[in-house]
Formats: structure tokens, sequence, C-alpha cells
């Protein structure tokens, strides 16, 4: 996202380097982090959040279109809409920063950490939102350490340990990993 300057390689997206450019200018391509630890804005009611994140867009019926639908994934945040951000559960600031990401249209979301600090029925309703995102065919790029749900519903997945990837393949099958099973989900 260019937040962090590279230390080495080279970044592409659609045959295009993308590595040097600004953060505006990659959301521009339609690349958006939804970053760990929620960062919405506390001080602006969840309708202003979810305006903020189609601040590029200029397509209003869309926009209004793209409104209902996150209100339509996420009901909870929809029963407050003149609440302030600061206001709303944990799970609640989730829910308004995934839909925030997704008001952008983006090609590519990239979730980081969605389930941090979140009740397990909670983790289990934002999983089952991602699912229903990559249904509605938005591409996901999860770094999540629920690794059991994060497989789940991964098409493919990559394992990491100090930022060295030391398995890689389909999901299900890595769910199904014995290394994976005793490393990451204690069986």
């Amino acid at each position: 996202m260019g937040l962090v300057p590279k230390s080495d390689g080279h970044v592409y997206w659609d045959d295009t380097e993308i590595t040097s450019l600004k953060t505006k200018d990659i959301v521009g391509e339609g690349i958006i982090l939804c970053p760990e630890g929620r960062r919405i804005f506390p001080d602006l009611t969840v309708d202003e959040n979810i305006a903020a994140g189609a601040y590029l867009r200029k397509d209003k019926a869309e926009i209004a279109r793209d409104r209902d639908w996150v209100y339509e994934l996420f009901p909870r945040i929809a029963e407050r809409t003149w609440q302030l951000g600061a206001t709303l559960s944990g799970g609640e600031q989730q829910m308004l920063a995934v839909a925030r990401a997704l008001m952008s249209k983006p090609k590519l979301l990239m979730l980081d950490e969605p389930s941090l600090g979140l009740a397990p029925l909670v983790i289990k309703d934002i999983f089952a939102v991602i699912q229903k995102i990559k249904e509605d065919g938005v591409n996901i790029l999860l770094i999540e350490q629920n690794a059991k749900a994060a497989l789940e519903i991964s098409d493919y997945a990559y394992v990491m340990e100090t930022g060295v990837i030391t398995m890689a393949g389909p999901g299900k099958a890595l769910l199904n990993d014995p290394r994976v099973q005793q490393a990451y989900l204690g069986e």
C-alpha cells in the first residue's frame, strides 16, 4: 500500500509495477487495505465512515447501491448509521472497517487480522461475511492468525513462520495437513 518503504523487490498488479506508487494511486488501482486494529474514524458517524470509503468514486447511483449492499452485509451497523464510530463495540467497529473498505469498490481487498480481539461469536459472523464477499466476486487477500477459520474459507493459502513461507496450497488441503494441525490447530 506504500505506507512503509520497501526494502527489496518489486510489486506488480495487473502487469503494472506499483512499487513506487503513492498510497492514493494504489487505491486508485483498486487495491484496498482494511488494516489491523480497525482504524475507523471515531468522531464520524457510521454513515460518514461508510461515505469516506467511497471518496475516490464519482458514480453516485453505484455508491448508493454499494451502501445498501454493505448495510445488507452488516445489518448490525445499518441499525446504527447515526452513531459515532467510537461508541461501537469492537465487533461493530470491525464490521464498519470492512464495510468502509468495500465502499471503494476494490478489485483486491486486503484484510489484516479481521478477527483480532473479537469474541468467538463475532469472529464467526465476520468470517461468514468474508465468505459472502468472496462469493460476490471480490478478490480477498486475508492475513489472519486464526488458521482454522482462514483455511476453511481460503481458495489458496500460505503458511508463514518468521516471515518465511513454509507451506502453500489449497486452503482445505492445508487445513487437513498434519503439520498445520499440530503447529496451528493444537491437534
